[in-house]
């Protein structure tokens, strides 16, 4: 999740806050590519989460982290709870249960990308190591419990916790079990941007389906491809999901303003203070007629903090952001954002996946994103089969990238990436599967091994 805003602009009218977002358009040529991830910290010696207290604890990590890097500490009372490169504009940040995240700067290519995750796990693992902490890349803790995972002490995760259970059976597991991959991508125009966000939107699925690597609970398989994602079926339907009205006539940053208007909030931040307002509406403290706050009125910074705890599967702040896979391997960093570049950021192959998609309902959509986290590739949409879906997004998303034409020192262009992508589709098996394999075969029956075969 992103670290809070601090902009205390007055937003004076609806109006306001549409021009904030169309604020977000970009020459092609600036185009960026920001990728996060999140990882699951854990205790060499025993396997345990990793507390926020003590010499060897999350505390610890960051502010090992702040001396190797000279990053500013983020900071909410006395507690450091992540970091800030002001000079480059990466962050480190922590999710609720101490899921340690990178959101990584703005970069102009994937490969820039890829050097930069690589630095960031080197950097990581020289603070980590020391102190007896090593890092997994799954979608969902295998082993823990959710009451064994500890809370960090922020607190908007504090609203945010007492607010989940009222409205979901998995927002704790959504908080504090899960680990995500996401790519933040650009648009031109608002007609750009609606392309983009329908055609990323209507092939979530195939993006799950490849990065699928959830399929084990408190030890044990869970039934499920990617847990994570079927978690996200039952968090908040209020404030998730695949959005169908995103395909009707009209999208618009207006729309998405009426439908952010809508979506209840968890809190509004005044100095260092977090205000519960959980299940409040935006519309009334833009009125100043916030119940629990008469007479309060919206910043900026309550407007862009209110948008990052908005969760559909792509989500628009001014930028878009690819929201449905699972963290996994290292080499499946990069390739996300590669895959989602390929298709977004060449006009040909957006045209292409627009043509694939176009003509599917919102049923149809609707059913193959309930589909996913069980079958992954064996999902199915208008009798055709994910996995043949996936071959020929992939195929779009190459071409893309091979158009772009941006070269490594080794002349390589950004295609690089898309092995790992390549390989699953080849073998018409998600990472989950693979794990399962191994789990009812070499590793006899136990999911410990995973902390060995998915660390980084």
């Amino acid at each position: 999740m992103a670290r809070d805003q601090i902009d205390m602009t007055p937003v004076e009218s609806r109006d306001d806050l549409v021009a904030w977002l169309a604020e977000g358009e970009k020459p092609r040529e600036t185009f960026r590519i920001g990728t996060e991830h999140e990882k699951f910290p854990f205790a060499l010696r025993d396997l345990a989460p990793v507390p926020y207290e003590g010499p060897r604890g999350i505390a610890a990590l960051l502010d090992g982290m702040q001396h190797l890097l000279g990053w500013e500490p983020i900071t909410e009372g006395d507690n450091i709870i992540g970091l800030a490169d002001v000079t480059g504009g990466g962050a480190i940040s922590l999710e609720p249960g101490g899921q340690f995240e990178l959101s990584g700067a703005p970069l102009e290519t994937v490969h820039q990308t890829a050097t930069e995750i690589a630095a960031h796990l080197a950097q990581v693992h020289e603070v980590a190591a020391p102190l007896g902490i090593g890092f997994l890349g799954l979608g969902m803790t295998p082993t823990w419990t959710r009451a064994e995972v500890p809370h960090m002490p922020k607190g908007r995760y504090r609203i945010m916790t007492g607010y989940m259970p009222k409205v979901g059976r998995h927002g704790l597991d959504m908080m504090y079990r899960t680990c995500t991959v996401q790519t933040n991508l650009d648009f031109h125009s608002e007609a750009d941007m609606v392309k983009k966000l329908r055609v990323s939107l209507a092939l979530q699925p195939v993006g799950t389906a490849l990065f699928a690597n959830s399929p084990f609970t408190e030890g044990r398989p869970n039934g499920f491809l990617s847990f994570r994602s079927e978690i996200w079926r039952d968090t908040d339907p209020g404030r998730s999901g695949m959005l169908p009205w995103v395909f009707e006539p009209g999208m618009s940053f207006e729309r998405w303003v009426d439908y952010a208007l809508d979506v209840p909030m968890y809190f509004i931040k005044r100095g260092d203070a977090y205000i519960d307002v959980a299940g409040q509406s935006f519309r009334d403290l833009l009125a100043g007629r916030l119940a629990s706050c008469p007479g309060e009125r919206a910043t900026l910074s309550d407007w862009a903090n209110h948008l990052s705890t908005i969760f559909p599967e792509v989500r628009l702040k001014r930028y878009l952001e690819m929201r449905g896979c699972d963290a996994g391997p290292r080499a499946r960093l990069p390739a996300m954002s590669a895959f989602w570049v390929g298709l977004l950021y060449d006009d040909a192959s957006l045209d292409a996946a627009w043509d694939m998609v176009k003509d599917w309902t919102a049923a149809e959509r609707q059913a193959l994103r309930d589909e996913v986290p069980r079958r992954g590739f064996a999902a199915a949409v208008r009798g055709r089969a994910l996995l043949d879906i996936a071959r020929d997004v992939l195929a779009l998303s190459r071409a893309g990238l091979a158009r772009r034409r941006r070269l490594n020192a080794a002349g390589e262009d950004e295609t690089i990436y898309l092995a790992p992508l390549e390989d699953s589709v080849a073998r018409g098996k998600t990472p989950a599967e693979d794990l399962l394999e191994k789990f009812h075969g070499p590793w006899g029956g136990s999911v410990l091994p995973v902390f060995k075969d998915q660390a980084y």
